[in-house]
């Protein structure tokens, strides 16, 4: 199984006088749509079988364009939205043994998992171990 961790495409910055609900409405910016539209040619040797995402808009927009290319269902998790405990992320990855899925969410998700935020747009391709653990095997920088 290979995991492809996506943090979503980039959409400005959070507006700080924002609640949680309307941040979760946050669109992707003219640069995150770009980088969405790239993701099929980036990940195209990969064999995608599932696309798996936070439900917040700004995850979902951005990969729409590649479940579209792939003619996959965008699968929305509630275990990819921000602030969800590490439990429920890990559960998830369980969950996904077996098949080569597309995983994207928020950069505090990606902290507990990799142990750092990587850029918005990029993504960490990782194999999940027996142990729980992920052991990366290399890094897509954000396109466009």
């Amino acid at each position: 199984m290979t995991l492809l961790l996506l943090r979503h495409a980039t959409a400005g910055h959070r507006d700080p006088a924002a609640d949680e609900a309307e941040d979760r409405l946050r669109q992707l910016d003219e640069r995150g749509f770009r980088q969405a539209d790239a993701l099929p040619a980036l990940y195209a040797g990969y064999s995608v079988e599932r696309v798996v995402t936070s439900p917040y808009v700004r995850c979902r927009q951005s990969v729409d364009p590649l479940a579209v290319t792939l003619g996959l269902f965008v699968e929305d998790r509630a275990e990819l939205a921000e602030g969800v405990a590490e439990t429920h992320v890990r559960g998830l990855v369980g969950e996904l043994a077996g098949s080569t899925a597309v995983l994207c969410t928020h950069g505090d998700v990606l902290g507990m998992l990799l142990g750092e935020e990587p850029e918005k747009g990029s993504t960490w391709v990782v194999e999940p171990g027996a142990d729980g653990g992920l052991s990366r095997r290399s890094y897509l920088p954000p396109p466009a």
